[in-house]
C-alpha cells in the first residue's frame, strides 16, 4: 500500500500553493516561469522556481500524482536527504537543458515540475525495476513511455510544458542515483542500458529535429 513521506508531502503542498497562486495571478506566473529573455536580463531564479509552477490543474494532477507514486522507492532506498538532492538536482538539470536547447529564443517560456519528477521517476526504476504503479503497470514501461510523450510534446504540443527538460531530468536522476550506488550497474544491468539507450536515441532524434 503506498504511504507519503513527510518530505514528499512538503513538496507536493509547496507545488500546490505555487501552482494555484499562479492560476489566479498572471503576473506571478509570467515573473517565475522559465523564460529565456527574462534569465538573460539576470532572473536567474526562474531556473529553480518554474520548477513549482504549472500549466494548468491537470498538469499538476498528472506530475503530483507521479511524484507520489514513484517517492517512496528513492526515499525507502536512499533517505529524505539523498531524495530532495535527487528532486533538485534534476529539477536544475532539466531547465539548464532546456536553456542550451533554447538560449535563442528569447521568447520561449516553459513552466512545470517534470524535470524533477523525471528524475524521480528513474531514480525509483534504478533502485526498484520490478515496481509496479497505476493499476499493475511496471515501472520500467511507464519511464520509456513518459520520456516518448515528452518528445512527442516537444515536436507536437503548444502549451508551455518543458518537455525536452524531461530529458535533463531524466539524466540526471539516473547519474545521481548510480553515483549514490554505483552497484545497481551490475545488480540493475538491464534496466539501466534500457533507459539510458532510451535517452540516447530520443535525444540524438531530437537533435536531429531540431537542425
Amino acid at each position: 500500500m503506498y504511504h507519503i513521506d513527510v518530505v514528499t508531502a512538503i513538496i507536493i503542498a509547496i507545488n500546490l500553493i505555487i501552482s494555484f497562486k499562479g492560476f489566479q495571478d498572471y503576473g506571478f506566473k509570467a515573473k517565475f516561469l522559465f523564460n529565456i529573455a527574462g534569465i538573460q536580463r539576470g532572473e536567474k531564479w526562474r531556473f529553480f522556481t518554474s520548477g513549482f509552477l504549472h500549466a494548468d490543474q491537470r498538469h499538476l494532477f498528472f506530475n503530483m500524482i507521479t511524484l507520489f507514486f514513484f517517492s517512496p522507492a528513492v526515499v525507502n532506498n536512499l533517505g529524505s536527504i539523498k531524495y530532495l538532492i535527487v528532486y533538485f538536482i534534476s529539477l536544475l538539470s532539466a531547465n539548464i537543458l532546456s536553456y542550451l536547447f533554447h538560449k535563442e529564443e528569447y521568447h520561449y517560456s516553459a513552466l512545470g515540475a517534470s524535470g524533477a519528477v523525471s528524475g524521480i521517476i528513474y531514480s525509483a526504476i534504478l533502485l526498484e525495476p520490478g515496481m509496479r504503479i497505476y493499476f499493475g503497470i511496471p515501472g520500467w514501461v511507464f519511464g520509456i513511455g513518459y520520456l516518448i510523450y515528452s518528445f512527442y510534446g516537444m515536436k507536437k504540443l503548444q502549451d508551455n510544458i518543458g518537455h525536452d527538460a524531461h530529458f535533463g531530468g531524466a539524466v540526471a536522476g539516473i547519474l545521481i542515483t548510480l553515483l549514490y550506488d554505483l552497484d545497481l550497474i551490475y545488480t540493475n544491468t538491464i534496466t539501466v542500458a534500457a533507459l539510458s539507450l532510451t535517452i540516447v536515441v530520443l535525444f540524438l532524434l531530437m537533435r536531429f529535429m531540431k537542425n
